[in-house]
């Protein structure tokens, strides 16, 4: 079900109405036109808005529940989970809502089912069922190898699949054009590598790194952040741990299929190169001599993309090369 936001007119109507009868206006979520005023906002100023959302929602707001990671505000609320798009980050909210609609119930790794999504004070926000199970981040050092083997099969089986469904129809997606996207990244990379730290050292060595074909027109749906933190595991009644949810589709993309998998080598695999060799053989995907090249240009032109961020947590080189082999190489 879609939810009508309260907007001027009627919005102001029904607030009166409610002051009226109750002595009080209904708590409003807070302005965040700009990343430094939501980076601002604390508990305090967010909690009554989403309260007043959940109520109207028919949700009991007093079990509610903010998850301490994530970059949005996102809540737990029993069976049911509440996720709040700020106005700067607005244009987010309509992707992650459009694709939960498209991929529920058609991978082999369950996502979110959508309850009710809209707009209330300028945010954005989507109501979807919970997904069970912990993130594999806390838990990937419990998992024996065998169990990981199954994984990355299963991981490698579900991602082919989330490639292989129609794109869904979204107005205004971002970016329009992926050749466009490419060639502005290629352009920016060393001045955004800079601004993240990188040294000059390795910043001269960028254009070389970059001197790859990564021509594809293929155009898929693209997660963009297929990592432990996004993936759901629970043990099964055998005790072998298996995927029980896909989580946090608003960065969503439509581009080239290996561009996916940059997430997958470094922030699921992180140099695993048998977990990352048995992804890619499930996916249909083996990789060939020039995929670590490709994949390390893939990750400089990430849109997330933090090499200095990245090299203190994988495996380390003292070259281009030597980090595509220990981050993409696969066995």
């Amino acid at each position: 079900m879609w939810f009508v936001p309260l907007r001027m007119g009627v919005g102001n109507a029904v607030r009166r109405r409610i002051a009226g009868h109750y002595g009080r206006s209904v708590p409003r979520l807070p302005v965040a036109g700009s990343a430094e005023a939501f980076d601002a906002l604390d508990e305090g100023a967010l909690r009554p808005g989403a309260d007043a959302l959940l109520r109207d929602l028919g949700v009991d707001p007093a079990g509610a529940e903010r998850f301490a990671s994530g970059s949005l505000p996102v809540y737990a609320c029993g069976e049911l989970v509440l996720k709040l798009f700020p106005q700067v980050y607005r244009s987010e909210f309509p992707v992650e809502s459009a694709v939960l609609r498209s991929v529920h119930g058609r991978l082999p790794i369950a996502t979110p089912r959508v309850v009710a999504a809209g707009e209330r004070d300028g945010w954005g926000y989507v109501l979807m069922s919970r997904m069970p199970g912990v993130p594999l981040t806390g838990v990937w050092n419990r998992i024996p190898p065998g169990d990981r083997d199954r994984l990355a099969d299963d991981l490698g089986t579900a991602v082919a699949q989330l490639h292989a469904l129609p794109l869904p129809e979204l107005d205004g997606w971002w970016p329009a054009d992926w050749d466009e996207f490419v060639a502005g990244q290629r352009a920016g990379c060393v001045a955004r590598q800079r601004s993240r730290g990188l040294d000059g050292a390795w910043l001269e060595r960028i254009p070389e790194a970059l001197d790859v074909d990564l021509s594809d027109r293929r155009r898929v749906l693209l997660h963009t952040e297929i990592m432990r933190d996004h993936l759901l595991v629970s043990p099964g009644p055998d005790g072998r741990w298996r995927f029980s949810g896909l989580i946090d589709f608003e960065p969503a993309m439509r581009g080239a299929p290996e561009y996916e998998f940059v997430g997958v080598g470094c922030f699921v695999a992180e140099g695993d190169g048998r977990f990352l060799g048995r992804f890619l053989r499930a996916y249909g995907h083996p990789a060939d001599d020039g995929f670590p090249r490709r994949m390390m240009a893939w990750s400089l032109l990430h849109y997330f993309s933090n090499l200095p961020a990245w090299m203190k947590r994988l495996p380390a080189g003292s070259s281009f090369d030597e980090l595509a082999a220990r981050w993409f190489g696969v066995a």
